[in-house]
């Protein structure tokens, strides 16, 4: 599955569990499509890998951080992922304006195998 909006920054502990970090900010008019990767990479994440989600300190094989802004105000926007209805629910920009959402994962080492290969990640 390619990633249009998402693109991941990666670095790794001592221990090989990895980071990836991702930031993407569009017009108001693109808000939904960024929206939707992010509902897929989530879904994934909690659906096709199977791994226990849980910081990884209380041995969790994956976690995840997920955060929102109205750019053109300095706002934050209510963002959350919606597990059961598999769906992003977030407020949306001001029209005419731009919006940021960053997404950080972070795993163990089959966590991150598993992700290069679903997202073809290097």
């Amino acid at each position: 599955m390619a990633l249009d909006y998402l693109d991941f920054d990666y670095s790794e502990d001592e221990d090989g569990n990895g980071t990836w970090d991702a930031m993407a900010s569009v017009a108001d008019s693109r808000w939904a499509a960024l929206l939707e990767e992010v509902r897929q990479v989530l879904h994934w994440a909690s659906h096709d890998f199977r791994g226990r989600r849980a910081p990884l300190e209380d041995g969790g094989d994956w976690d995840f951080d997920l955060s929102a802004q109205d750019d053109d105000h300095g706002r934050a926007l209510r963002i959350r992922w919606d597990r059961t209805g598999n769906a992003v629910q977030a407020e949306v920009p001001q029209p005419g304006g731009y919006g940021t959402v960053t997404l950080t994962l972070t795993g163990n080492t089959a966590f991150g195998d598993a992700l290069r290969q679903a997202f073809d990640l290097e």
